[in-house]
Parts: C-alpha cells; sequence; structure tokens
C-alpha cells in the first residue's frame, strides 16, 4: 500500500466500503454496526478537513493578495474568476436542459411508483420546502449584505465562506497600502501559518483511504428502498451523463485553454474528486482540492487562495446542471403543461443565480432546486411532491454533482493561472520531507 499513488489507495478504500456496506446490509445488526462503529471516522475525517479549511483560505488569500503587489491585478483576477464561472455554469445549465428534453425521462413513471415515491419521502422533502421559504423570505439583497460580516471572530467559527474572503481580501489590500517594512511581519506569519496548514492538508490525507471506506459504507446502509432506485434510473442517468459531458466540457478547456494534457490534470486531482464524491462537500474538500492544485498542477498560491474560495461557494456547475434536470423532470411528471420555452429560459437563469447562492453543504442543490420551480410558477402544492420524486436518489447525485463543482474549481484557477502567467511546474510535498530532521 506504501508504494501505491494516493488516489489508487483512496479508490481501493471507496470499492471496499461500497462492498462493505452491501455486506452489512443483509446481515442482522450490520447498519447499527455502521452506524455505531464505522461511521465515526468518517465524520472525524470530515471535521479535520473543515478544522484546517478557514485558517487555510485566511492565509493564503492574504500572502497572495500582498505578493501581488498591485491593486489592479486583484480586480484582473477577480473579473476573470467571475466570468469563467458564470460561463461554465451557463453551460451546464444548457447541457441539462438539453438532455432532459431528448431523453424524457419523467415521462416513464407510472402513477403508482409516483403515490409510493411520496409516501416515503414527503417529511424530507417538507423540509427542504421550509427551508427555502426561509432563503426567499431574506430579500433579494440578502446574499450581498451576507458577503459583509459584522464581527469576523464569529463569521471563522461558522465557517462562513464569502465573509472569510471578503476580510482577507480586505486585509491584504491594507498591506498593500501600507509601507512595506510595517506590513512584512504579518505577511511573514501569514505565510508561515499557511505552510503549516499545507503540512496539516498532508498528514489528514494519510487517513484519506479508511475515512472513504467509512463515509461509502455509511452512504450504501442509507438506501432503504433499491426498487424506487431502480425505477427512478433514467432521470439519474440523464444527471450523470450530462455530468459526464460536463468534465469533458472542462478537460478541452484543460487541452485547448490551459495548454495541459486532460489525463495528467485529472490525475493530480483526483484525490480531492474521490474526497468530493465521498464526502458531498466541496467546502470539506476545499483544503485538498488547494493542496492538489497548487502542490501538483503548479497554479501559483495567489491565484489558489482566492479562486478556489470563491468557487467552492459560488461555482456549482454540476448542482446547476442536476436543478435544470430536476426541475423539467418534475414538471414532466406532474405539471407538464408548465414546459413551455420560456420557463425553460426562466429556469436557466434562475438555476444561474441560485448555484451562486447555494451554500457549499449537502443536498443545499435541494433548497435552491424550490426556487427554480417557483421562480416559472409552479403550484407552491405540489412543490413537496415534485420534491419527494427526486429525493431517494438525492444523495447518489450529491455525491457526482460535487465531484464536477471540484472538478471546475480545479478547472477555472488552472485557466485563470495561465492567463495571468501564474502557472509554473508543479513542486508536490510529502509529509514527510523534514521528518529525518526532527526525528
Amino acid at each position: 500500500m506504501k508504494k501505491l499513488a494516493l488516489h489508487w489507495k483512496i479508490l481501493i478504500g471507496m470499492v471496499l466500503g461500497i462492498i462493505f456496506g452491501f455486506i452489512m446490509t443483509s446481515v442482522d445488526g450490520g447498519k447499527g454496526f455502521v452506524t455505531d462503529w464505522i461511521k465515526p471516522f468518517g465524520t472525524i475525517f470530515i471535521n479535520l478537513l473543515k478544522l484546517i479549511a478557514v485558517p487555510l483560505i485566511l492565509a493564503s488569500l492574504i500572502k497572495g493578495v500582498a505578493d501581488l503587489k498591485d491593486i489592479s491585478k486583484i480586480k484582473k483576477m477577480g473579473l476573470r474568476t467571475v466570468g469563467i464561472y458564470i460561463t461554465t455554469t451557463l453551460v451546464a445549465i444548457i447541457i441539462g436542459l438539453t438532455i432532459v428534453n431528448i431523453v424524457k425521462p419523467g415521462e416513464g413513471i407510472s402513477a403508482e411508483t409516483k403515490a409510493r415515491i411520496e409516501a416515503s419521502f414527503s417529511n424530507s422533502a417538507d423540509a427542504m420546502v421550509t427551508k427555502a421559504k426561509i432563503t426567499q423570505d431574506a430579500g433579494p439583497l440578502q446574499a450581498l449584505v451576507d458577503i459583509f460580516p459584522k464581527n469576523i471572530f464569529v463569521s471563522l467559527g461558522e465557517a462562513k465562506m464569502l465573509q472569510i474572503i471578503f476580510f482577507a481580501l480586505f486585509v491584504g489590500i491594507c498591506l498593500l497600502l501600507i509601507e512595506e517594512k510595517k506590513a512584512k511581519p504579518l505577511i511573514k506569519f501569514f505565510d508561515s501559518l499557511n505552510e503549516v496548514v499545507m503540512k496539516m492538508v498532508d498528514l489528514i490525507m494519510l487517513f484519506a483511504p479508511y475515512a472513504v471506506f467509512a463515509l461509502l459504507a455509511n452512504v450504501i446502509i442509507a438506501f432503504d428502498d433499491p426498487e424506487i432506485l431502480i425505477k427512478l434510473l433514467a432521470y439519474a442517468a440523464c444527471v450523470v451523463g450530462g455530468l459526464i459531458l460536463m468534465i469533458g466540457f472542462y478537460m478541452l478547456l484543460v487541452k485547448f485553454v490551459g495548454k495541459k494534457s486532460p489525463l495528467w490534470f485529472l490525475k493530480q486531482i483526483s484525490p480531492a474528486q474521490l474526497l468530493a464524491f465521498s464526502t458531498s462537500s466541496s467546502a470539506a474538500t476545499l483544503p485538498v482540492t488547494m493542496e492538489r492544485v497548487e502542490e501538483h498542477v503548479g497554479v501559483d498560491k495567489e491565484v489558489t487562495g482566492f479562486v478556489l474560495p470563491v468557487g467552492a461557494t459560488i461555482n456549482m456547475d454540476g448542482t446547476s446542471l442536476y436543478q435544470g434536470i430536476a426541475a423539467v423532470f418534475i414538471m414532466q411528471v406532474i405539471w407538464p403543461e408548465g414546459l413551455t420555452f420560456t420557463n425553460q429560459l426562466i429556469i436557466i437563469g434562475t438555476a444561474l443565480l441560485a448555484s451562486i447562492g447555494s451554500a457549499a453543504v449537502p443536498s443545499a442543490g435541494m433548497v435552491m432546486l424550490v426556487i427554480v420551480l417557483e421562480s416559472i410558477g409552479f403550484p407552491s402544492h405540489l412543490l413537496p411532491i415534485g420534491l419527494a420524486l427526486i429525493f431517494a436518489v438525492d444523495r447518489p447525485l450529491d455525491m457526482c454533482r460535487t465531484t464536477v463543482n471540484v472538478t471546475g474549481d480545479a478547472t477555472v484557477a488552472l485557466l485563470v493561472a495561465k492567463s495571468l502567467g501564474k502557472l509554473h511546474k508543479a513542486k508536490p510535498k510529502n509529509w514527510d520531507d523534514n521528518y529525518d530532521k526532527v526525528k
């Protein structure tokens, strides 16, 4: 195992976790054993990743902005980053709508299956509708207000990414505006902190193969009704097919814009992709994504420190693609009269805005889907039924779309770095680079 590359170790852990999960579902007391004795190790791993995400973003972004030496470069990088993110999100939504209109998976769902699904998942769907109502009632500019923290220590404690990014940018710009000799000690501090946290990533990743085993085993035992999953196979296939096409689009960008081999690129970021699949959280995967893109792809830290945290918050290509497919699928099943060209154009615009506001946590896409459906006048009394239709397969699809979200973040970081001349030869670091000197 020691000679295997990290991505192979993680892949083996995933496969063994899936097999173990299926075995435990057929063993008396197996589900309880996984929940009580296996799942906690996956939870510990995710907690460790979230532990270092905030200091990593803070340190890398402040140091990166201060190293730019020119405020105009921040504007240039920001505009390019947001512009590319919006473009890829629009492409993702269009791909999703094209596939679901061609395949029409909703036309194959019988009334019996619909009633059974509604009975199984109506309570969970009601909870998502309630969460969406809270988001809608907050007001149209609440997302803008939420960017500006009133207490940075509260923001750090609650891991509010956009507020942390704003604060880090603010500090970095102020470091540029004061005398260099006065700014230097603080810049050195954050540079040192960044190196320490990156080393933490290396150490935590030693545990990754065992953690994904625990996470995947827990996912498998959570599936209570395989028959419903089979009934929704056409819908799930549309989403997965669209996500694969989206990754293909990223690889074209890597090849022709980034001037890098797509296979090489995928190999370098594969540990982050596999973790995204296992955790269903781009926020939890962020420290690993930053480490892989910076050390293994060769993107300068001032680019990774800005592009990747922003991407984990506003770039949800996989989620946007899913929202387009899910919205049309639900309409095909229970509201076919709403399937007009105008409504689908509205879905494109709303899904784009919803993806920007979608939190980087599991199942946030379901909450934003309510907003997308209500934007086209979907009957409110049918919303819980519509969400219940897709709830059974939401978790496995959430795992797939989070993988695409992370892949998109890494791709945009490469493109931005290439355009700014911030792409260099990769210099991977290992957890034990300095171990011989201290053991």
